[in-house]
């Protein structure tokens, strides 16, 4: 085991190899390439032995924060506060050594659960694209960490949260633009020139304040669009314009976290507060669209640790219940676990869920993804916890499960020998 500070010297850069049946590829965005927690990763293990699988490195220095880790070009990118600034960071996959780091904004305070911002870095190409949580959209030379451009969501296009706790969206990156979520009563959704940062355009027949969610792709129709989730509606707009195509009305309370699941030409959502889930199936006729709510309930009500869909069921924490299998057609809960485990965040990978608990001992547990039951095949508590909740969700990148907590960040070995 290494550990190794921020301020230390540059490491090699390197890319982890693949072993065995495992299947490398990158992990460039928050929740995975499809934006959907699913690792595609294979020849991880079954169970793990008593304490946990075997630390490979950790990390300190890295600033206060509750940034998810992304993965590309053989590097980790994240966020952090560090003084009074706003930072974005790369260290070499390989040993955890950093590679560079950038100031893009001063640390934003102005805000509950104010240590850190909360954007997962999007990676596309040579461009990397962050989000600060006073809303200044950075985009950033990916292997040399150099600012390219910005553009202030909140002073320059009207943007407006939903609550008071900082912008908190990945950035999606598609083709020639990239997209977020300003908010507000100049447009709900905006599209900027990634190479530029020039204003594409801005979605002004939607002027929903932004929650906390990021957008996800779907195709319907012919039209390519993006799905994303407010604090009083789930809806779409066209990917080439911003056009409302779909809107469909369904409030949230003080914060809507979740990202969105699309599974054929059904959008699925849950959020927080004692709100629930609800499931719209999305028709075209006539060339346009329309969204039918399917059901309602509080089967999955999910704060913040998001929700995975597998075999077409969907498996996440529901505040009140524990962790929950629900069945994503019908709504119906398949089954629920209230005491082996608190409340946290979930990733699917190898016929497994990682979950982790944001409480105090920050345990990590592997479950069979089954619809049989809560079926654990190992756990181990986080060493060198903070104070703060363990909110950013587990990544499994070439072999290795890593988890955030704060400045610290730690890599696991988890490849099956």
């Amino acid at each position: 085991m290494k550990t190794t500070q921020l301020s230390a010297l540059l490491g090699v850069c390197g890319l982890v190899a693949a072993m065995g049946s495992l299947s490398a590829a990158e992990w460039p965005q928050w929740r995975g390439p499809h934006r959907d927690g699913l690792c595609r990763e294979t020849g991880l293990l079954r169970e793990w032995p008593a304490g946990g699988p075997p630390l490979v490195w950790k990390t300190t220095g890295l600033g206060g924060g509750y940034t998810t880790p992304s993965f590309a070009h053989g590097l980790i990118y994240g966020m952090g506060y560090v003084g009074k600034d706003e930072l974005a960071w790369a260290l070499d996959e390989k040993s955890g050594k950093p590679r560079w780091r950038t100031r893009i904004a001063p640390a934003f305070k102005d805000m509950g659960y104010a240590q850190g911002p909360r954007c997962t870095p999007t990676v596309a190409e040579d461009l990397l694209f962050t989000l600060s949580a006073g809303g200044l959209l950075s985009c950033l030379d990916a292997r040399a960490g150099k600012l390219l451009w910005q553009q202030d969501l909140a002073k320059k296009f009207g943007g407006k949260m939903m609550s008071n706790w900082g912008y908190s969206e990945s950035p999606l990156v598609d083709g020639r633009q990239v997209v977020c979520t300003p908010g507000g009563p100049q447009g709900s959704v905006a599209a900027f020139d990634k190479r530029t940062g020039r204003l594409l355009w801005q979605s002004r027949e939607i002027t929903d304040k932004a929650s906390y969610a990021s957008l996800v792709v779907a195709n319907w129709g012919g039209v390519r669009q993006y799905v994303q989730i407010s604090d009083r509606s789930v809806y779409a707009v066209a990917a080439r314009d911003g056009r409302l195509l779909w809107r469909a009305a369904r409030k949230g309370r003080t914060a809507v976290v979740p990202t969105p699941i699309v599974a054929g030409n059904l959008v699925y959502v849950s959020s927080g507060y004692g709100v629930g889930c609800n499931c719209f199936e999305i028709s075209h006729l006539g060339g346009k669209f329309s969204a039918t709510q399917r059901y309602a309930n509080k089967n999955m009500v999910n704060h913040h640790g998001g929700v995975v869909l597998v075999d077409g069921r969907l498996y996440g924490y529901s505040d009140g219940k524990g962790w929950v299998c629900q069945d994503l057609k019908s709504g119906r809960m398949i089954w629920n676990e209230k005491k082996k485990l608190g409340k946290g965040a979930i990733l699917y990978a190898d016929g497994h869920l990682y979950l982790r608990y944001e409480g105090s001992r920050g345990t990590v547990a592997l479950i069979e993804c089954t619809p049989q039951g809560y079926v654990e095949k190992g756990r181990f508590n986080q060493p060198d916890r903070t104070k703060e909740r363990s909110w950013p969700h587990p990544v499994i990148h070439d072999g290795r499960l890593y988890l955030r907590d704060q400045g610290l960040l730690l890599a696991y070995d988890v490849r099956a020998r």
